[in-house]
């Protein structure tokens, strides 16, 4: 999507929402990941907390920290929950790590995480990234590669194709 958007090929207008899978493995009845103290939320919460962060306060910025957050666990096989891989990743793009830890310790972008992830389940049924959503269709998508756009522009294509349910291979062609 990132690399979508700045090669300027999609006339789209994009919203990017935290989701928590972490959240997601709550059992029903337990405490939601954002109640719990930091140590207990999961691997993936405080990179979400680090990229609202750099979305709400830097905007500008949040295409290279996306995916300079999304690197750490999906490119170098760091943990997510560990503040000195998202402080290695922000500073790496040029961004004060300070100013963004600073940020998430207010507390605003845990709430935000809530908020928004809240709002995709209890919506639009999301239960896994990425959703795409326009208007009241939501749809997940896995894509096989990484930043090849005309993957997506045909995925778009489907998403108002409302019978169009479920397509899953159950053996990968490679």
């Amino acid at each position: 999507m990132v690399t979508a958007i700045r090669k300027g090929s999609l006339d789209i207008d994009w919203t990017f929402l935290a989701f928590s899978l972490d959240q997601v493995h709550v059992a029903e009845g337990e405490p939601a990941v954002w109640e719990r103290p930091a140590a207990e939320r999961g691997t993936g919460v405080l990179a979400l907390e680090w990229g609202v962060a750099v979305r709400d306060t830097m905007p500008e910025r949040f295409f290279d920290a996306h995916d300079a957050l999304f690197a750490v666990r999906h490119d170098h096989g760091k943990r997510l929950h560990e503040e000195v891989n998202l402080r290695e990743a922000i500073a790496a793009i040029g961004l004060d790590a300070d100013a963004v830890a600073a940020e998430v310790a207010t507390g605003r972008p845990l709430a935000t995480v809530a908020a928004e992830h809240d709002a995709a389940v209890r919506d639009h049924a999301v239960f896994g990234v990425p959703t795409f959503i326009e208007g009241d269709e939501a749809v997940f998508i896995r894509f096989m590669d990484r930043n090849h756009v005309p993957d997506l522009e045909r995925a778009l294509e489907l998403l108002s194709w409302t019978n169009f349910n479920e397509f899953k291979r159950t053996r990968l062609p490679r």
